[in-house]
This record gives structure tokens, sequence and C-alpha cells, in this order.
């Protein structure tokens, strides 16, 4: 398999941060959410709307 150094740096990095915190995922999850906050940008969130859902569902069903 060939050598990617850009991905073999990136799993580094990511290592390093489990390792920070222990690999607790809690732990890693809830710093990965304070740094997005930080960070100033647009969080967009493409979770599903439940009324779209339902709405969707009552124009099948009729």
């Amino acid at each position: 398999m060939l050598q990617n150094e850009i991905l073999d740096e990136i799993h580094k990095i990511r290592e390093k941060h489990a390792e920070s915190f222990n690999y607790d995922l809690d732990a890693m999850f809830a710093d990965w959410q304070k740094r997005q906050a930080e960070s100033g940008r647009e969080v967009v969130n493409l979770s599903v709307n439940s009324d779209l859902i339902t709405q969707k569902q009552q124009t099948e069903s009729s």
C-alpha cells in the first residue's frame, strides 16, 4: 500500500489528541465542540427536521 504523507500526519494528530484525553470519547467530543464554538465559523446543522418528515409523511399518506 502506498504511503500518503498527509494521511500519516492526520493519523498522528488524531492519535496525539486521543492520547491527551486518555482515549475518553466524551472528553474528546467536548473538546471538539469547544474548539468549534471558539472558531467563530458558521456551523451548518444537517440534521433532519422532524417537521419536514411529518409534512412529507402526511402528504404521502393522503
